[in-house]
């Protein structure tokens, strides 16, 4: 049984990750752990660089505090012009597996608060009246009323991120150097 270690203690990112794994390898092959590590970037992270060095560094992170672990898996999520969207880092002791999800542009008076200084979460927590909304549904549930949320789009991006872990084409070595 795969001990995967998730980057975080946010429930819509966990179920995320559950539900690839399972696609993946199966129900009964894994077990989660969800461990708290800082991102080492900007709590709104901006940019495509900053989103997945954000990523990156959670998986670091984890590997530091559960090094005994199969998999580790760090999801952070940013925004770049007007989109939101999150980068899935998926490493084990060989390799790694990276996908960037699905974006969601958003509307100019979320923008304005961002651009001061405001994180995605707490604005769509005033607009919304939903708390802890980021542990939820997220902007992407709001948006779409429910018909996407942050672990239905994380889920398909983290399947792609598993692909290096599980498709022979991956491990194939070319025979001419």
């Amino acid at each position: 049984m795969y001990h995967v270690i998730a980057a975080t203690t946010n429930p819509a990112k966990i179920n995320a990750i559950a539900q690839a794994f399972e696609d993946i390898f199966g129900a009964d092959a894994f077990r989660i752990e969800g461990v708290d590590v800082d991102s080492g970037v900007s709590a709104q992270p901006i940019g495509n660089l900053e989103t997945r060095t954000g990523a990156r560094h959670r998986v670091i992170s984890a590997r530091q505090v559960r090094p005994e672990a199969d998999f580790w898996v760090g999801i952070e999520a940013g925004i770049e012009d007007n989109m939101t969207f999150a980068w899935m880092v998926i490493e084990n002791m060989h390799q790694r597996g990276e996908s960037r999800s699905a974006s969601l542009m958003l509307p100019e008076i979320i923008l304005q608060e961002i651009n001061q200084g405001s994180e995605l979460g707490d604005e769509m927590e005033k607009l919304s009246g939903i708390a802890e909304v980021k542990r939820k549904g997220g902007a992407i549930g709001i948006f779409t009323a429910g018909k996407l949320t942050r672990t239905s789009v994380y889920h398909q991006a983290l399947v792609l991120a598993l692909a290096p872990f599980h498709n022979v084409i991956y491990q194939t070595r070319s025979q001419t150097h």
